[in-house]
C-alpha cells in the first residue's frame, strides 16, 4: 500500500487486502453458481465495474453502487472487508479498441467529472461506509494507450492521438485520483497494462513518466496513489514456471524468440516488481503496492507444459516451455484455452498487495460479431475468431472463442472452459 489520502493518516492501512475478506458480488456469484461446478468458485471476490454513469444507480434493475456497499456492510460483519470497484468511463474510452468503447465523447471531460466521478465520490464518502476498505482500479487501458498508441508507432490510432492532444485521459485520471484519494478508506490503484504491452524498455520508461505526470498534476498527488494494477482483464501468466527471460539456447537469448520478441519480461510478477521499483524511483511512495489480475491467467488443463521445451532452437524452447498458450501475447479477447488463475490472495509476494479477480470470470470481453446495442459497445475484430490479425498481434489469428456476447455479458461456454483449465486446478 502507501499514500495517506486527504488530511492525515486516519485509519488507512498499508495494504487494504491484508486481514480482510473480499466482497462477493451477489450478481456475479449467482451466474457462477448456476453453472455446473460453479459453486466451487461462486464465493470468490470479484470487482464491480462502474462502466457507465447509469451503473452508479444500477442498470436494468441490477444493483447500483449503494446497493453493493450496503451488501458489503452485511458481508463485513465485525471484521474487515475490501470492496473492489473499477472506475471505467473516461471520455473517448478505449481509444485503441472497439469492444469496450464508452458512452462519453472525447470532449466530455466536464460530464465525466460532474456526472460520473462526483456522484461516486459522494457515495463513497458517506459515513456509513467508512468502515469498508474500498480499492479502486482507475481507468483500465487509458494511460497505457497514450504511451503506445498515440503517435509514432504502427499501432497509433486517430482516436488515441485525439485523447493525447486534448489531455482528457490525463485530466480525468488526475481528477479521479484527487477526488477519490481524499476519502480515507479509498485505496486507488492505477492501471498499468501488462508485460506484453509495456514490457519493452522503450515503452516502460515513457509509461513511468506518464504515470508520474498524471499523479502530480490537475490536483492529484502521489499520496492519492496506493499502488498500480497489472494484467487487468488480460491473460498474461503471473509466473512462467518453465523459462526465464535470461535463458539462452545455443548461445542465443530467448528474447529473440518470436514469442518474447525482445521483451524484458515474460510474465506479470517480474514485470510488476520491476515497474514498482521504477515508480518508486520516479517519486511514488516507497510503500507502493502492486495488484495482479489473476482471474483468467492460469493456463492449466491438458495443454499446459509440464517442463521446459526442447533445446533445438529459441523458438522451440520458448513455445514448448510457455504456459501462456495464446497464439500471440497481443491477443486479448475471450482467449480459447484460458483458465482461472490463482484465487484472490493477500500479500502473495514482496511488493505485491494482492492477486485479485478484477475481471469477473465468465463476463465476455466483446462480441465475436457485430451486435447492435444501446451500451456504446462496438465490434472489435480481435474478438472475431475468423480474423487474421493486424500489426498489434503480429498478423496472427485472434484465438478468440466463437459465439461470444457483448462485453460484460455472461458467456457460459467461456466460464466452463475457465473452470476446466483452472490452475491451480479446482477441487
Amino acid at each position: 500500500g502507501g499514500g495517506t489520502g486527504g488530511g492525515g493518516t486516519g485509519n488507512r492501512v498499508d495494504n487494504p487486502y491484508v486481514g480482510a475478506k473480499g466482497y462477493v458480488n451477489p450478481e456475479w456469484s449467482a451466474h457462477a453458481a448456476a453453472e455446473p461446478g460453479g459453486s466451487r468458485i461462486a464465493d470468490q471476490s470479484t470487482a464491480v465495474w462502474l462502466d457507465r454513469i447509469a451503473a452508479i444507480n444500477g442498470v436494468n434493475g441490477g444493483m447500483g453502487l449503494r446497493a453493493h456497499l450496503d451488501e458489503a456492510l452485511k458481508q463485513k460483519g465485525s471484521g474487515d472487508l475490501v470492496v473492489q470497484l473499477v472506475i471505467y468511463d473516461l471520455p473517448g474510452r478505449d481509444c485503441a479498441a472497439l469492444a469496450s468503447n464508452g458512452e462519453l465523447g472525447p470532449d466530455d471531460i466536464d460530464k465525466y467529472k460532474s456526472q460520473y466521478i462526483d456522484p461516486i465520490a459522494a457515495i463513497l464518502s458517506d459515513a456509513k461506509y467508512a468502515g469498508l476498505r474500498i480499492a479502486t482500479v482507475i481507468e483500465p487501458d487509458s494511460l497505457p494507450n497514450l504511451v503506445t498508441n498515440a503517435g509514432g508507432t504502427n499501432s497509433t490510432t486517430a482516436a488515441c492521438v485525439t485523447m493525447k492532444s486534448n489531455g482528457n485521459y490525463e485530466k480525468g485520471v488526475s481528477y479521479a485520483l484527487d477526488k477519490l484519494g481524499a476519502i480515507l478508506n479509498v485505496y486507488n490503484y492505477i492501471d498499468a497494462g501488462h508485460h506484453g504491452w509495456l514490457g519493452w524498455d522503450s515503452n516502460l520508461g515513457p509509461a513511468v513518466q506518464e504515470f508520474a505526470k498524471v499523479a502530480t498534476t490537475n490536483g492529484a498527488s502521489v499520496n492519492d496513489v496506493t499502488g498500480f494494477i497489472v494484467n487487468t482483464a488480460n491473460y498474461s501468466p503471473t509466473k512462467e514456471p518453465n523459462f526465464k527471460v535470461t535463458d539462452t539456447v545455443n548461445g542465443q537469448t530467448v528474447r529473440q524468440s518470436k514469442w518474447v520478441d525482445w521483451n524484458q519480461y515474460v510474465d506479470e510478477q517480474s514485470y510488476a516488481v520491476a515497474l514498482r521499483d521504477k515508480l518508486v524511483a520516479a517519486g511514488f511512495d516507497s510503500g507502493l503496492g502492486m495488484l495482479i489480475d489473476t482471474s483468467r491467467n492460469g493456463w492449466g488443463g491438458s495443454a499446459r507444459p509440464t517442463g521446459p521445451g526442447p533445446l533445438t532452437s529459441v523458438d522451440d524452447y520458448v513455445n514448448g516451455s510457455r504456459v501462456d498458450r495464446r497464439i500471440h501475447a497481443g491477443n486479448w479477447c475471450n482467449q480459447s484455452g484460458a483458465g482461472l488463475g490463482a484465487r484472490p490472495t493477500a500479500a502473495p509476494a514482496a511488493g505485491i498487495d494482492a492477486y485479485v479477480w478484477v475481471k469477473p470470470p465468465g463476463e465476455s470481453d466483446g462480441s465475436s460479431s457485430a451486435v447492435s446495442n444501446d451500451e456504446g459497445k462496438g465490434f472489435d475484430r480481435m474478438c472475431d475468431p475468423t480474423y487474421g490479425g493486424n500489426v498489434l498481434n503480429g498478423n496472427n489469428p485472434t484465438g478468440a472463442l466463437s459465439n461470444a456476447p457483448l462485453a460484460g455479458h455472461w458467456f457460459s461456454a467461456q466460464f466452463r472452459q475457465l473452470m476446466q483449465n483452472a490452475y491451480p486446478p479446482l477441487p
